[in-house]
């Protein structure tokens, strides 16, 4: 640890404490991301080690950089590559409003990042703007993967206790357990509508009945024709037939193609949510007013 010098606390993540510090050997500014080691009982977190792992298997420009893993004095050390902020301080700085080629950047950004992971077959479980990092140069980069998980074949039962509440899907919310990639298209969905939005959540419950209640009114309730397992929910609940709202009246600095992508990703039945393939397909980044390029 006598090659990094801590200069300040930055922020507290899933299991530990942030520090900017500065490489002494590369003379370059870092993050390190310090976990108290429990000798006595369990070791090293269950979540930092799922952290670890699974970051050494995602390189990608949209997915922070983890360089080294240190263990000393009973801590635990993750460096990685230094981000100026996260969405959420973004959202503060900029006083509520997001230039919409920066909101199509980062929407672009994030869906690379969630496909590669897709890809790898390892879904976040987390998503939410405090978990996005962003650079003065503009890059996006997923991070916190304390609650992420690899999938494969035969489908595991996973917890339903993930992603954060004004982010989690309605199948999570009532109990499901057996899920795949479709749990960050939601959740990336919601925070393509809190950017367009310059920082105002689209779905803020207080407990998933509300939630619940939110999402039912602003993209109508789900009905066994549109989802027919349902009520095979383990904590299905019962909501009156709200209709479907004008998604516009609620997400108005989105454009036409921007609202028929979020009504793609803001869909109740998980195994017709748009996927990050299909989406980085679509017109609002393809089409000739859409061409997306990095900020």
């Amino acid at each position: 640890m006598s090659r990094y010098d801590k200069l300040e606390k930055i922020g507290e993540g899933t299991y530990g404490t942030v520090y900017k510090a500065f490489d002494n050997t590369t003379g370059s500014v870092v993050a390190l991301k310090r976990v108290r080691l429990d000798l006595d009982d369990e070791g090293v977190p269950s979540s930092a080690l799922r952290e670890v792992c699974l970051l050494k298997e995602l390189k990608h420009p949209n997915i922070v950089l983890i360089k080294d893993v240190i263990v000393t004095d009973g801590k635990l050390t993750m460096v990685f590559e230094y981000c100026d902020q996260d969405l959420k301080k973004y959202f503060d700085c900029h006083k509520s409003y997001m230039d919409p080629l920066v909101v199509k950047s980062f929407m672009h950004q994030l869906l690379l990042g969630l496909q590669f992971c897709h890809a790898k077959h390892i879904f976040h479980r987390d998503l939410k703007p405090q978990n996005l990092l962003i650079t003065k140069k503009g890059e996006l980069k997923l991070a916190d993967f304390g609650l992420a998980r690899s999938f494969g074949i035969p489908v595991k039962q996973f917890s339903e206790e993930v992603v954060t509440l004004w982010y989690r899907p309605p199948d999570v919310l009532m109990g499901t357990k057996i899920y795949k990639t479709s749990i960050d298209m939601w959740s990336a969905g919601c925070i393509f509508a809190e950017m367009a939005q310059g920082g105002r959540p689209l779905f803020p419950g207080n407990d998933v009945q509300e939630q619940l209640k939110r999402i039912y009114k602003v993209v109508g309730t789900s009905s066994e024709a549109d989802w027919p397992d349902m009520r095979k929910c383990p904590d299905y609940l019962e909501f009156p037939m709200y209709p479907a709202a004008n998604l516009k009246v609620h997400v108005t600095n989105l454009d036409e193609f921007g609202i028929n992508l979020l009504k793609k990703h803001l869909v109740c039945n998980p195994s017709a949510r748009i996927s990050a393939d299909e989406a980085l397909k679509h017109v609002f980044f393809t089409g000739s007013q859409g061409a997306c390029r990095k900020m």
